[in-house]
């Protein structure tokens, strides 16, 4: 089980004669916990670790300008070496003039920079530190560890991205080993809240397990994170199946995958759903990995996935919830980076508006495509279906994992309640860098 395990999450150099073991994960579940007073055993059993730090406590063999001056150059006692334009250097500046450290905030107005400056001295302090003199006089001084952090070459920048965003993800389908983690240690366990969140953000879900069956939990769990989302549906919803519904998901139907709120020109990141109350017939729940499919697609027929990641869909939503709503939206089903990948999926049906706005010599063919996606993404291989049951909190990546859910039976009385709620991405990498910081002590 722990193979399963390190594969999720990244790994951390930890203390010699360190062990840790669990009971054993049901089918399709992988365990993941960690226990107040075991903090270096559960981090090296769960293979924790942030990415790859750049050389500590380096040490400076040799500082020179070059280029005229437009480069400062620094050899390190490794053996390598960092170009350093000058014009950066001046820009980030930390002298109390330059930077305020209360706010870690440049003070420096661009107005002020010259984007073609030069050094006039650059000199060795010691072997921990460079001092740079400018024509005007100003003096900057760059401790040594600082500067290998920002060390211009294609690895360190690599590494820092690593560090900073953590990119890599682990893709899934029908064999998804389902990562759980109890409720009430991600709430007051932080090496246990960086496990759930470092394996949402690798995995994109992580199902949380022995929350009370009760409204509210959600709103702790966001506390905890940082705060949640405040939509048109409130800052938590009811699922449940109401009369004269104003969302398809209020109704016992079947729900195909999806993402949530494409309508909206940022998406929520985060999705989290609370079971409450569960059905005994149907109400399964169904998942599959977006990015995966799409990096299918894209092998599969590069045409089809140039269409859904160049053209522009219109998603529409009417209604009265939080507040009463009208929400028109232009959205590409396959977002994707300077590199083609696919960093955020908007696909939703039942928002997807009747308005089109493009040529009608290319409906047929972004139909063709959407179809190709729509097929690829319910294929037997590629979806994971379970249940869940009352005080399970299914956490998990709206921008890359759909969503659905199968039908089940209406009655008199309310059979199945899940209780959801939003969180964006960047309040969630906060709380998950600070975690970091705190389990892994950090500066």
């Amino acid at each position: 089980m722990w193979r399963a395990v390190a594969k999720v999450l990244p790994r951390a150099k930890v203390p010699r004669g360190r062990a840790c073991c669990l009971p054993p994960a049901q089918k399709g579940r992988s365990l993941l916990t960690g226990t107040t007073g075991h903090r270096q055993r559960d981090i090296a059993a769960a293979g924790l670790r942030a990415a790859r730090p750049l050389a500590m406590n380096p040490g400076i063999q040799k500082v020179e300008a070059l280029d005229a001056g437009h480069f400062v150059r620094v050899e390190w006692e490794d053996g390598s070496e960092s170009r350093y334009p000058c014009v950066w250097l001046r820009d980030n500046c930390q002298c109390p003039h330059c930077f305020l450290q209360s706010a870690r905030a440049r003070r420096l107005v661009f107005e002020d920079l010259d984007v073609d400056i030069v050094v006039k001295e650059v000199a060795l302090a010691d072997r921990k530190k460079i001092s740079i003199t400018w024509p005007d006089e100003h003096a900057s001084e760059y401790e040594a560890e600082w500067l290998k952090k920002r060390c211009f070459s294609e690895e360190a920048r690599a590494e820092m991205r690593e560090d900073l965003f953590l990119p890599e993800r682990q893709y899934w389908g029908s064999d998804l080993q389902l990562p759980e983690i109890p409720f009430e240690e991600v709430m007051y366990n932080d090496e246990s809240a960086y496990k759930w969140l470092c394996t949402l953000k690798k995995v994109g879900i992580v199902l949380l397990t022995g929350a009370a069956a009760r409204q509210g939990e959600l709103v702790k769990l966001g506390h905890r994170i940082g705060f949640l989302r405040l939509t048109f549906y409130g800052p938590t919803w009811q699922v449940q199946d109401k009369a004269d519904a104003n969302n398809v998901a209020y109704t016992t139907g079947k729900l195909c995958f999806h993402t949530d709120y494409p309508v909206l020109q940022h998406p929520p990141g985060v999705q989290l759903l609370h079971c409450i109350k569960q059905t005994a017939a149907g109400g399964e729940s169904e998942v599959v990995d977006g990015f995966n499919v799409s990096n299918k697609l894209k092998k599969q027929n590069p045409q089809a996935y140039q269409i859904l990641s160049s053209t522009a869909v219109d998603y529409t939503d009417v209604g009265v919830d939080y507040c009463d709503f009208a929400v028109q939206c232009k959205q590409k089903i396959i977002d994707v980076d300077s590199r083609g990948q696919a960093v955020r999926i908007n696909y939703n049906n039942a928002t997807r508006d009747t308005v089109f706005d493009i040529p009608a010599e290319n409906v047929r063919p972004f139909y063709a495509a959407l179809k190709e996606f729509n097929d690829l993404l319910n294929s037997a291989e590629h979806k994971f279906t379970y249940k869940l049951k009352p005080g399970d909190i299914v956490t998990f990546d709206n921008w890359r994992v759909l969503h659905g859910r199968q039908s089940y039976p209406s009655g008199s009385e309310v059979s199945r309640h899940l209780e959801g709620a939003y969180a964006d991405w960047d309040v969630v990498m906060s709380r998950l860098r600070l975690l970091r910081k705190r389990v892994l002590n950090r500066d």
